[in-house]
């Protein structure tokens, strides 16, 4: 099996067109995984010098350095607070909003739905230092609720075009059917236009999450380095740490992602995410 080591003969068993196309694919593996795999060997480098190719030692030491910084424990505690507290408010304010632009139609409809474009239209130091500037006014800075506002205003795309989507998939006959039999327009939302658009709000708060975990710019600007989630402590861990801590510190950002998608990976597709940004 080991002829196949050889280009030559690689080339002539599996012919010219497919031999292209592995090569493609080759290196697209390689350029997509390469840095991924690169970061978990290092987390479980004890002892890495270059120009060494793999680690001259193999363990957890740095797994075991990270747990014991203070600092980068806290941080972890924060991210994921602020990130529960961000997705929560961003459901309570926008799936409301969802609700009334999927089923009312007024004046100036589209461009308010358009106008949550405009958070991802710029770049985004541009308007965290805008949003800086009145936050001073209104001692936001450096505080809780300031991080979360921003975390919030990056993820109201999602959590308003995703579940707008979903209310519009779900047929007025219904809601109508719910009211016929004597259901008032709050229980009618709450046991047929919420259950049933769920798939899509679902998708929408799975993006709020991940976007808070992995906000940096806007909680440096604003948390004043008091508020230090994991994002915010990379820039830390990369400058005064070594390549290992950071790796570790990596793969422990990564993981609650990574779970989170996995288990929501029925909901998450194509369809999903080009239906909420249709419309009509």
């Amino acid at each position: 099996m080991f002829k196949f080591l050889n280009p030559k003969r690689f080339y002539h068993a599996v012919g010219k067109q497919h031999f292209w196309e592995f090569l493609i694919l080759a290196v697209f593996i390689l350029f997509f995984y390469g840095p991924m795999l690169n970061m978990l060997m290092l987390a479980f480098a004890d002892k890495y010098e270059a120009p060494a190719v793999l680690p001259q030692q193999w363990g957890v030491k740095w797994w075991g350095f990270i747990f014991a910084q203070k600092s980068l424990v806290s941080s972890m505690i924060q991210s994921f607070l602020i990130a529960i507290i961000t997705t929560a408010c961003s459901m309570l304010l926008c799936i409301p909003a969802a609700y009334a632009l999927a089923r009312f139609k007024f004046p100036g409809r589209k461009i308010f739905m358009l106008s949550f474009l405009l958070t991802n239209a710029f770049p985004k130091i541009g308007i965290f230092t805008s949003i800086g500037i009145l936050f001073y006014k209104y001692n936001l800075m450096g505080t809780y609720p300031g991080v979360v506002i921003i975390h919030m205003i990056n993820s109201m795309m999602f959590m308003v075009w995703l579940p707008a989507s979903a209310f519009r998939s779900v047929h007025r006959q219904q809601e109508e059917a719910a009211r016929d039999v004597g259901a008032g327009p709050l229980r009618t939302f709450w046991k047929v236009s919420l259950p049933m658009a769920m798939p899509g709000i679902a998708v929408a708060t799975l993006y709020t999450f991940l976007g808070s975990m992995e906000e940096a710019q806007g909680t440096l600007l604003v948390g004043l380095a008091k508020i230090k989630t994991m994002p915010v402590e990379m820039y830390g861990i990369i400058l005064d740490y070594p390549g290992q801590a950071g790796a570790v510190f990596a793969i422990l950002l990564i993981i609650p992602s990574a779970l989170l998608i996995f288990m929501m990976r029925k909901y998450i597709g194509p369809e999903a995410i080009a239906g909420g940004f249709k419309m009509k």
